[in-house]
């Protein structure tokens, strides 16, 4: 769909996510009031609500154009490697350089735009951890398969490796958003990958 009616025109669906998508990450899910959405987007409310069926709704269709474009890189990482080693080394490498990127607000919008809700808002955060926690159980059974096929030594647990990795990755994202450098992340992917063993690098 090229575009949606509003305000008795059309506007661009990608390009009013995009701005959305910004919001949202800059200020988090709870700190990005409607009204903000909308001057972001150029739309008016209703237009909001027919098109995206309110906040939330935009909320999650900007995470799958997140998905699709800006936060793409773990996605195809565990698409076109199906080692676990090469697959860790390009996560940490591909995070240190997207988190870094002065043309967006730092970052994972996935990992930063709920870390704290109300109540009210909980299920926004379960949505979004469930999410985090599908690729941590992805790695852990990427890590399970090397070590069964002999790829990996039976040392590498495969829980326990996936949530070291994890835990790097979630604090490689808030490091960013501190305003550290991408050569100061890929030098934590450095120790990262030194700390597993030869088997990764």
């Amino acid at each position: 769909m090229a575009g949606v009616r509003g305000q008795g025109r059309k506007f661009d669906v990608d390009s009013a996510l995009d701005q959305a998508m910004f919001a949202f990450w800059e200020h988090g899910y709870e700190g990005t009031s409607v009204s903000m959405l909308t001057s972001a987007m150029g739309i008016n409310p209703p237009s909001l609500y027919s098109a995206f069926g309110g906040k939330e709704g935009l909320f999650f269709a900007t995470i799958d154009r997140y998905l699709a474009t800006r936060g793409d890189f773990m996605g195809r990482a565990f698409a076109e490697e199906p080692h676990a080693a090469k697959l860790i080394s390009r996560l940490l490498y591909d995070a240190a350089s997207h988190y870094t990127d002065d043309s967006c607000p730092g970052g994972c919008l996935i990992i930063s735009s709920a870390v704290g809700v109300t109540e009210a808002n909980r299920s926004i955060a379960d949505r979004l951890r469930n999410m985090r926690n599908a690729n941590v159980s992805l790695l852990s059974d990427r890590i399970s398969e090397n070590v069964a096929d002999g790829i990996l030594p039976p040392s590498w647990n495969p829980v326990d490796v996936a949530e070291f990795i994890g835990v790097i990755i979630q604090g490689m994202s808030q490091r960013a958003r501190d305003g550290a450098s991408r050569q100061q992340l890929e030098r934590v992917a450095d120790r990262t990958l030194a700390s597993l063993g030869p088997n990764v690098g």
